[in-house]
């Protein structure tokens, strides 16, 4: 499950915002634009999705460096271990 500061990462990437919790009631929306408490919800529906998506284009992202690099994922690590 997702917490709070997690889906208002995915929400309002750009900050402006503290939560001293995991309610809506617990977000202060400081400088930033406020978001409903619905969306709010949403965003907790989303996260998972959103999170998957997120880890997809970033093994894609790494692998397409490797693949331009012409090395392995194993050969990296022993170059930056």
């Amino acid at each position: 499950m997702a917490k709070s500061h997690e889906v208002l990462r995915m929400l309002i990437p750009n900050g402006g915002w503290a939560t001293t919790g995991d309610s809506f009631e617990d977000i202060l929306f400081i400088e930033c634009e406020p978001i409903s408490q619905a969306e709010y919800e949403k965003g907790f529906a989303a996260f998972d999705k959103w999170k998957a998506d997120q880890e997809k284009a970033t093994a894609k992202a790494k692998q397409a460096i490797l693949d331009r690099l012409g090395i392995t994922a194993d050969e990296a690590a022993l170059l930056l271990g």
